[in-house]
């Protein structure tokens, strides 16, 4: 296993990311003063995305229906519980954005080899 969202598993069976990506950013306030730097105050974390990105093959490995799995998961709007491959739980993401790209079509339209990326948000 390479990651989990929910009860959906990134592996051999379903999709293999090529990258898992995670920005974070905290936030600060700050005020103009007169003649002296800005003040600043800390006011709590910003946001925390990750995305993953990778290539679908299924003639070798996952399956075509998985992005349409994740798509599923996606309008029902829910937050999801997000595991890296070592078990470690990363916090509650929605899905925010899901593309995907077939390349190398066969002659009804199947594509042998589809590029995805999957964009989350964290919300607790």
């Amino acid at each position: 296993m390479l990651a989990a969202i929910g009860m959906f598993v990134f592996d051999t069976q379903t999709l293999l990311p090529d990258r898992i990506g995670r920005d974070r950013a905290w936030r600060h306030a700050r005020d103009d003063r007169f003649l002296a730097p800005a003040a600043s105050q800390f006011v709590g974390p910003g946001d925390d995305k990750v995305t993953i990105t990778g290539t679908l093959v299924p003639e070798l490995a996952g399956s075509a229906s998985a992005i349409e799995t994740l798509a599923e998961m996606a309008n029902e709007g829910e937050a999801w519980p997000l595991m890296d491959g070592t078990g470690t739980i990363l916090g509650t993401y929605t899905i925010d954005r899901l593309a995907n790209e077939g390349a190398l079509l066969i002659d009804n339209g199947l594509a042998r080899k589809v590029d995805f990326t999957l964009e989350l948000t964290r919300v607790a």
